[in-house]
């Protein structure tokens, strides 16, 4: 970074450069709106070129680590606030290293996923600007070494998210979702804000730069009761980012957006930047008081548990991916809750759910082009139809029910070992959790590519632009999973936290539970779906499904409780204010303006228009006499010059 100060010594090409990661999405948004619509496709060349470019520089960096080099940072000084310094700087460490290799490889395919995907959209273009800026806005939360940058990319990322979602906008349900979206969120960036002046005035610091406020909290030179309120204030915007209880309500709407975005919110921004945020201030939440992180467990597995059964009853395609992130994110947090340890698994499933669950997303809305419908009842038998699409589905859905050797069942299994040693309740409900997940993922890959086809049309299979991101997603959700095996000695542990290896050791019998879950799961499942038909065997779950189905009525007691009440309220308060506020200064200013034309009517009717008639009839009663005089008659003159003569001789005689 040109005028930067370099916090470590020579890190090296990809290190120092390492800025330009986040820097290119966001030029490539720049180039793309400007020069989009004239570029031959329209301009998602700029994005993908600029994603590849970054996935390239995010590859270099991460190699830094596997081969044992250390963390590395730079700051250029912005502006001051009285004491406090304002920078623009980088850090990058082993953490910040793997997420920026899972935002890029994750962001790249979903552009280029988008060209079949959104080919012929009225705003192809816009698009592809909002999706670039989007993913650069995600990079920046990753680099940022002070908390005022990460807040300034956690913000940004907000507004693309509500772009994104009400990109089809003409839709009401749409438009709806994307603001429901934008004001849930907020509500949780409210604490997190307050957090953060927090946090630096606790600590006393001059900047707000991350590794300084964590050294100064390690320290143990803030009083506890201080760090624990920045604590749970910062927590509260992991709550609104990554739907966790009570928050949560956004995400199952968010799928009103292209199943793209889908993809990208759920599987490498927005969402995951809540669990980043807890982890990259691993620091105040592990030295705050020991009850905070139990609220962190809580919430983490209320909300697991409670997704997971929500996402049994879902119709929509999407919405049981939606809640299952929510459930898969609250396994994050809840490994957030474990201690070190805890810490390093729970990145682990961050790092590894990015790829399947993006997979999924991807191979939904493949599916999705093809039939014309979000609704598993009106699929089904598309395996023949879409068999590259069946096969990388049943990958992902393999992975995130936990089955053996796909990714997804080494990170679930490094945290129920976790659980399983220090926090045995976590253990049940994260087992039972799994065993909820493996069920509706069996239902859904059986509703939508098994027996015949429901729907209408003729599905066929997507075109390479879908597919190709399809296969290397497969791929990835079947290798980096190994990456925290004992076979590889779990070197995910110790390129993310080099200086103290966290990685949790693997567990025969915890392991055989694990598997035993994801089995069960699949075998209820294909006890139930194999021959499905209406109607749905779920519904003999009677008033619970009720229960399900109404999203245990927490969007009703949201809009009843909250929503409607304030907006009457307001509606009244602005009704109010308009009619003898707005209204009567209008009314006022009008009979006032009317008064005065009445008294200018007058003025100018007397005075002005007298004054100018009188000048006129004076200059022609003037000109008229002078017209009489100047007649051209010789013998008028005469008469003039006599009269005259004859005046003047009686004034001279009586003088």
């Amino acid at each position: 970074m040109v005028g930067a100060e370099t916090l470590a010594g020579d890190p090296g090409f990809f290190l120092r450069n390492a800025w330009l990661i986040a820097l290119l999405p966001f030029l490539s948004g720049v180039l793309t709106l400007t020069l989009g619509k004239r570029t031959p496709g329209k301009g998602p060349v700029y994005g993908i070129a600029a994603l590849g470019s970054a996935l390239v520089l995010s590859l270099g960096v991460l190699w830094h680590f596997v081969q044992g080099g250390g963390p590395a940072g730079a700051e250029l000084r912005w502006f001051e606030i009285g004491p406090l310094q304002m920078t623009l700087g980088q850090y990058v460490d082993g953490l910040t290293a793997v997420m920026l290799v899972v935002v890029t490889s994750i962001s790249l395919c979903v552009h280029i996923y988008s060209l079949g995907y959104m080919h012929g959209d009225v705003r192809f273009t816009w698009f592809y600007v909002v999706l670039s800026v989007f993913t650069g806005a995600m990079l920046n939360v990753v680099i940022a070494d002070n908390l005022f940058q990460l807040l300034l990319g956690w913000e940004v990322m907000g507004v693309c998210s509500y772009l994104l979602i009400g990109h089809w906008w003409e839709e009401k349900a749409n438009s709806n979702a994307a603001m429901k979206a934008f004001l849930t969120t907020r509500v949780g960036d409210i604490p997190f804000m307050f957090g953060i002046f927090a946090l630096v005035l606790a600590t006393g610091t001059t900047t707000s730069n991350i590794h300084v406020i964590g050294e100064k909290v390690a320290a143990g030179g803030v009083s506890g009761p201080l760090v624990a309120a920045a604590a749970l204030l910062l927590f509260g915007g992991t709550i609104g980012k990554s739907a966790q209880v009570p928050l949560h309500v956004w995400l199952p709407d968010a799928m009103a957006g292209p199943t793209p975005v889908s993809a990208l919110i759920h599987a490498a921004t927005m969402v995951a930047a809540g669990v980043y945020l807890v982890g990259r201030l691993y620091e105040v939440f592990v030295h705050a008081d020991a009850w905070v992180l139990q609220v962190v467990g809580v919430i983490g597995g209320i909300t697991m548990l409670g997704a997971a059964l929500l996402a049994l009853v879902q119709d929509d395609i999407k919405k049981v991916l939606a809640y299952s992130t929510i459930s898969q994110l609250a396994y994050m947090v809840a490994g957030m809750s474990m201690g070190p340890a805890g810490r390093t698994a729970g990145f682990f499933h961050l790092f590894t759910h990015a790829f399947f669950k993006a997979l999924l997303f991807l191979g939904a809305g493949s599916v999705i082009h093809a039939v014309h419908s979000n609704d598993m009842k009106e699929m089904g038998g598309l395996r023949e139809e879409m068999p590259l699409t069946f096969w990388t589905f049943l990958v992902g859905s393999l992975a995130l029910a936990g089955v053996p050797p796909l990714a997804g069942f080494w990170s679930k299994d490094e945290l129920l070992v976790v659980a399983s040693e220090h926090h045995p309740v976590l253990f049940a409900v994260l087992l039972a959790t799994a065993i909820l997940t493996a069920f509706y993922m069996t239902r859904a890959v059986l509703m939508t590519f098994f027996g015949s086809f429901r729907g209408h049309g003729h599905p066929h299979e997507s075109p390479a632009t879908m597919t190709g991101p399809l296969v290397f997603l497969g791929l990835a959700s079947v290798g980096v999973g190994f990456l925290g095996s004992p076979q590889l000695g779990a070197v995910f542990g110790d390129w993310v936290f080099f200086e103290e290896p966290e990685a949790a050791h693997f567990v025969p019998w915890v392991a055989a539970v694990s598997i035993g879950a994801a089995l069960l799961g699949i075998a209820a499942g294909w006890r139930l779906y194999r021959a499905y038909r209406d109607p749905d065997p779920v519904l003999r779950l009677g008033a619970f499904h009720r229960l399900l189905a109404n999203r245990y009525y927490v969007d009703d007691a949201y809009l009843n409780g909250i929503v409607f009440p304030i907006r009457d309220r307001v509606s009244a308060a602005v009704y109010w204010v308009n009619q003898h506020v707005i209204d009567r200064v209008v009314n006022d200013a009008a009979r006032a303006a009317r008064t005065a034309s009445v008294g200018v009517m007058a003025v100018d009717r007397g005075v002005i228009d007298g004054a100018v008639n009188g000048v006129a009839g004076t200059a022609g009663f003037v000109g008229g006499i002078l017209r009489y005089v100047q007649s051209g008659n010789v013998q008028r003159y005469a008469a003039f010059l006599f009269t005259g003569l004859v005046i003047l001789a009686i004034v001279f005689t009586r003088v």
